[in-house]
Order: C-alpha cells, then structure tokens, then sequence
C-alpha cells in the first residue's frame, strides 16, 4: 500500500511538472506573437518604409545611415507616411513634419 501511494506520488508531481512546462511554453509563444503582430516595433518594411526611405535618403553624402534610420523610426511612428522626394514636402505628413529630438529639432529628414 505504502509503494502504491508512492508512485501516485511520483505520478502526480511529474504530471504537474509537464503540465507547468507545457504552459509556460504557450506563455512564451504568445508573448512573442503578440509582440509581432501589436505594431509595437514593427520592421521597416511594415508600412513599406524601407522602399520610401531609400528614396527619401537617396543623395544623403554625410551619414546616409543617419537618415534611413531616422527616417523609418518617423515611417514607422506616422503609419508608412513619408513626404515624397529627397528634401522638404513635410507638409504632406504632419505626423513625420511635427516629430521632433530632444532638442527641439525635428526629428525625421
């Protein structure tokens, strides 16, 4: 009787184990699924960004990286609106025109 209550034991704490493991698994899986699909940190290419901001930074000589990283923080932040060309046209997006460092200045090129 004694070896019976045992394994019952045994049985139960390693079905509690496994139940647990399988949980946490499903918990994670979400999580990241979650933080895919929320827009939280979308790629560049969410809102086509990457395509606007490569002609938006085009002929950029000093630091091109500058403005394409910028640029698709702004697209991304502004729902994919970039204003067209290489320079000016932020009347197009006041989003991505009123975005604007630390400093005051505006933000997006």
């Amino acid at each position: 009787m004694e070896m019976t209550m045992k394994k019952a034991v045994y049985t139960s704490l390693l079905l509690l184990a496994l139940l647990l493991a399988i949980s946490c698994q499903e918990a994670t899986s979400a999580a990241t699924n979650n933080n895919e699909m929320d827009g939280a940190s979308p790629t560049p290419d969410t809102f086509g960004c990457g395509k606007k901001c490569s002609t938006r930074c085009k002929n950029v000589k000093a630091r091109p990286e500058r403005c394409s990283k910028y640029c698709n923080l702004c697209c991304n932040k502004c729902d994919g609106c970039v204003p067209s060309g290489q320079y000016g046209n932020k009347d197009e997006c006041p989003c991505y025109r009123d975005m604007k460092s630390k400093a005051g200045k505006p933000k997006c090129p």
